[in-house]
């Protein structure tokens, strides 16, 4: 007897793994990086009100 399944079979699913323990070092780094990411984002926000810097472009140098 053939069966007639078809197509990929799909994965079997991983078990969720539980909340990492961290130390002090590891939550020292973890809020290192989330002010660095949101002074990113500030930063973008105020360069994206301005506009662009010099507003000259791409310069043509004028010879054929």
């Amino acid at each position: 007897m053939s069966s007639k399944q078809g197509g990929k079979l799909k994965p079997l699913k991983q078990p969720k793994s539980g909340k990492k323990e961290y130390d002090e070092h590891d939550k020292e780094l973890i809020q290192k990086k989330k002010d660095e990411e949101k002074a990113l984002k500030e930063l973008r926000s105020k360069a994206s009100q301005k506009g662009s810097f010099g507003g000259a472009g791409l310069k043509k140098s004028g010879k054929k």
